[in-house]
């Protein structure tokens, strides 16, 4: 003989065994099927209405939490090992295919911040000669963010058959060890991208002005001294960045010397007009940009360029005006201790008279 109870739901009276008891309800087998779905992850059941995925997908929220993301542009639920990262936005397949790949000159993404410390730079590079090709442009970028959103890639009208490659900002040691740059590089050479040897490439360099301290007085106070040293070694300066002093006038220009770091920076305020196309560019609000440099392809190049502006940023924090001010060329490059730094000024002739063999630019 059977004993009879009733389901919860429908209200049919049914054989015990024909009954489910599920998260504190009593179901028949109907009921259940139609008020609940099984986990496609975990193989729990759920109700259908704390259903965290979609039809195909089902999902207790555990689960989606920890393995699911909905595609940022068509929400399609995706695991998380088929999903793709683009500006720390999670694609589907078929979005991520679809979506553009070089962005316009004004594309900006909110900054993701990768390393330990409170100096971050943002590099620019830009490639040419090889096309504005979002194939190969794609190519760089799974490269550069096969594990995590770095960099990203915009059109510049500057360049005649190329794009720039943009990094979220990084501290040195993050480009140094984390960064592949040495993979992104070896690629865009194969890809027949060229840098160096362009006439319209850079290698632009961001630095967060929070870098110089917490208030805009003490920023300025580094920021004049930075200026103030490129004045005073800016035929140093100029022979590291592999530019032409034409080529700097149109693109990177100097300020002109002034005796004192803060008379530089009242003029760079006042009373100079050239906009971004400065040595050191003081337009954006949150960032200075180092834009002297001719973009490169070599690995060492890239590296040592950031560590000289690294060092550069060091002497304009630790140092008083009248310290900066007595610093010879000599002395600065003494502290340099970078095996890439060392090396690059060696090639270029401005390590303490010992050049060595370079190879060459790309």
């Amino acid at each position: 003989m059977h004993d009879y109870e009733t389901c919860e739901s429908c209200g049919q009276k049914l054989p015990s065994e024909e009954l489910t008891y599920f998260d504190g309800s009593l179901l028949c087998t109907d009921c259940l099927s139609e008020a609940t779905l099984i986990c496609a992850e975990c193989g729990n059941r759920i109700w259908r209405d704390a259903n965290a995925g979609d039809d195909d997908t089902p999902l207790c929220q555990n689960c989606y939490d920890r393995y699911y993301y909905a595609c940022f542009r068509c929400g399609r639920i995706i695991h998380e090992n088929n999903s793709f990262m683009v500006h720390g936005e999670p694609l589907c397949y078929s979005c991520y295919h679809d979506s553009r790949v070089i962005e316009d000159y004004y594309f900006k993404p909110k900054p993701i911040f990768y390393g330990e410390g409170n100096r971050f730079f943002g590099v620019e590079l830009e490639v040419d000669g090889a096309g504005e090709d979002s194939l190969k442009a794609r190519r760089l970028l799974e490269i550069a963010n096969w594990a995590e959103p770095l960099a990203y890639c915009k059109h510049d009208g500057s360049l005649n058959r190329g794009f720039e490659l943009v990094t979220h900002p990084m501290t040195l040691q993050f480009h140094q060890t984390q960064m592949p740059w040495n993979d992104i590089l070896r690629e865009a050479v194969s890809m027949d991208y060229r840098s160096h040897q362009t006439q319209t490439c850079g290698l632009h360099i961001h630095v967060n002005r929070t870098a110089f301290g917490s208030t805009e007085g003490s920023q300025d106070a580094c920021i004049a001294r930075i200026l103030y040293f490129f004045e005073k070694h800016w035929e140093e300066l100029l022979k590291f960045s592999r530019r032409t002093p034409q080529q700097l006038d149109q693109w990177a220009a100097r300020y002109g010397y002034k005796e004192q770091p803060c008379e530089i920076l009242n003029h760079a305020k006042k009373g100079f007009h050239r906009g971004r196309y400065t040595c050191v560019n003081l337009v954006n609000y949150d960032t200075i940009e180092f834009r002297m440099f001719r973009g490169t392809l070599k690995l060492n190049t890239l590296i040592a360029t950031l560590q000289l502006v690294d060092r550069v940023c060091d002497v304009a924090v630790s140092l008083l005006d009248s310290e900066l001010k007595a610093m010879s060329w000599t002395t600065f490059v003494s502290g340099c201790t970078e095996p890439e730094l060392v090396q690059y000024l060696k090639e270029r002739r401005l390590y303490i008279n010992e050049p060595v063999e370079a190879e060459e630019e790309v």
